[in-house]
């Protein structure tokens, strides 16, 4: 059991994770932010690895990942200073990107560079499932190391399903299908969705992305799975005046 299977056994309802992007706004931040973060009161974080096409990710995104790029990060550089992650941070820890920085790096060695460092899972929202299950799938068990699928208002029971099957973590619900950044919409269709898959009985939490940006999204979220997920909101966040010494501040006001 990792710390994330942990943390989902422990912890039932009202979940928090925080997104950023390694080498934003300066390349040696990941750390001190890692840190701040949990301090703060998340109850995990995902780490973006930047990638020069970041096709799902909306303008506050996709700029944090070209000034990281800018700043000099990529997975070499990511794992050389998470050496010491497990120095500053106990919380449980993703690594989030685009399939093709892994596939250039190896697979099997993303994988185990993530173990040494003390990653607990992964989220590649373009790795096909197929490939997935049947070329890296070992991989990610030999170094326990739990990889996250994305699900859509339009994803079928059937590939859901399927999803439920081969996870072990939990299964990240995008709140509708555009790039991220926008806001949550409180409306009887996204009810309808997330009481779907809620109705469904899924043997993997669920949790729910893009869109989390104040209390009023993160409680509709956590109204039908175990928490949300805030990314842009927070990336935004970072580039305003003194933003690590107000990031409690910001965890605040997204869960009092």
């Amino acid at each position: 059991m990792n710390r994330l299977n942990k943390l989902f056994q422990d912890k039932n309802k009202a979940l928090l994770s925080i997104y950023f992007t390694a080498g934003y706004p300066n390349l040696d931040s990941t750390l001190d932010i890692a840190e701040a973060i949990e301090k703060a009161g998340a109850d995990f974080m995902e780490i973006g690895f930047p990638y020069s096409d970041p096709l799902a990710d909306g303008p506050v995104i996709q700029h944090s990942s070209h000034e990281a790029l800018q700043n000099g990060m990529n997975l070499k550089v990511l794992f050389q200073q998470l050496k010491d992650l497990r120095k500053r941070v106990s919380i449980p820890v993703l690594l989030m990107g685009y399939v093709n920085p892994v596939l250039q790096y190896g697979v099997a060695n993303f994988c185990n560079s993530c173990a040494e460092v003390g990653v607990d899972g992964v989220i590649v929202p373009d790795l096909p499932m197929y490939e997935y299950e049947n070329l890296y799938k070992d991989n990610f068990i030999q170094n326990n190391l739990s990889n996250i699928f994305l699900v859509t208002p339009q994803t079928s029971d059937e590939r859901i399903r399927k999803i439920d099957e081969l996870s072990n973590g939990f299964i990240y619900l995008l709140s509708s299908s555009s790039t991220t950044g926008k806001n949550l919409t409180v409306s009887n269709e996204a009810d309808a969705y997330f009481a779907r898959i809620r109705d469904m009985q899924l043997k993997n939490p669920t949790m729910i992305g893009f869109g989390i940006s104040d209390v009023k999204s993160f409680n509709k979220a956590a109204e039908y799975t175990r928490g949300a997920i805030v990314g842009s909101a927070f990336v935004k966040f970072l580039d305003t005046e003194n933003a690590m010494e107000r990031i409690p501040e910001f965890i605040r006001s997204i869960r009092p």
